[in-house]
């Protein structure tokens, strides 16, 4: 898959301009820059989590306190199997996140559910999941956490686009002044802002043509700020 990517310094982002008296001539300016990278995932997590139910749930005519026919939850993860084998995803792809349930209606059975995490390599595979499912026995799917292996090097160059950012608006800035800008006094490097953690929640549904509405959230985008004081000639 070939990766996009998305690189600006943003120069006139809200940031951090600070005028003060800290350096030999008694002149400084301290700026924030900012960058943002954007770029494709080569590792997708899709999650999905199955539940057992009951047949008459789809019958179009019976109340819930007729319900009794259960179906087990180790047919609803055989069928799921079958269908993801069909389209060739791989068992070691597949790996068990959780079993369980923590709730019930009062006086009736325990709907046992049990969730699987999915690795991926490129997005049109989840339509073919949605495809090929029985969704009886789904409780949810959604995109999970979006990789990409060449991730720490997005991460340096992130940080760099942001340094050259924050010299080219000091730059400007004290220019404006009828000043030059001096040696580096000082680097700050703020907490790292994940951007990307914002676009693991989106939500997909159980159509192929709902699914492809989600295709803004399938990019991963870091988002990096560095503070940096200048000396000012």
């Amino acid at each position: 898959m070939k990766t996009r990517i998305l690189l600006f310094a943003a120069l006139l982002f809200a940031g951090t301009i600070v005028f003060g008296q800290e350096c030999d001539n008694g002149k400084y300016i301290e700026v924030t820059g900012t960058s943002e990278i954007t770029l494709v995932p080569d590792e997708i997590h899709y999650l999905i989590e199955i539940k057992e139910y009951w047949i008459e749930e789809f019958d179009g005519k019976s109340k819930p306190e007729n319900y009794r026919t259960k179906v087990p939850l180790s047919e609803i993860e055989q069928s799921l199997r079958r269908a993801l084998n069909e389209i060739d995803i791989p068992e070691n792809a597949i790996r068990t996140q959780e079993v369980g349930d923590y709730w019930r209606e009062r006086g009736r059975d325990f709907l046992i559910s049990k969730r699987f995490d999915i690795t991926l390599s490129d997005f049109n595979k989840i339509d073919e999941i949605l495809k090929v499912i029985d969704t009886k026995g789904i409780s949810y799917m959604r995109i999970g956490e979006l990789q990409n292996k060449d991730m720490q090097a997005y991460r340096q160059k992130g940080k760099i686009e942001a340094l050259k950012a924050a010299r080219k608006k000091a730059a400007y800035l004290v220019g404006a002044l009828g000043k030059l800008l001096g040696d580096v006094i000082r680097i700050v490097e703020p907490q790292e802002n994940v951007g990307y953690s914002r676009f693991y929640a989106a939500q997909s549904n159980v159509s192929s043509s709902q699914a492809e509405a989600f295709e803004t959230f399938r990019t991963i985008k870091l988002n990096y700020s560095m503070v940096v004081r200048f000396e000012i000639k």
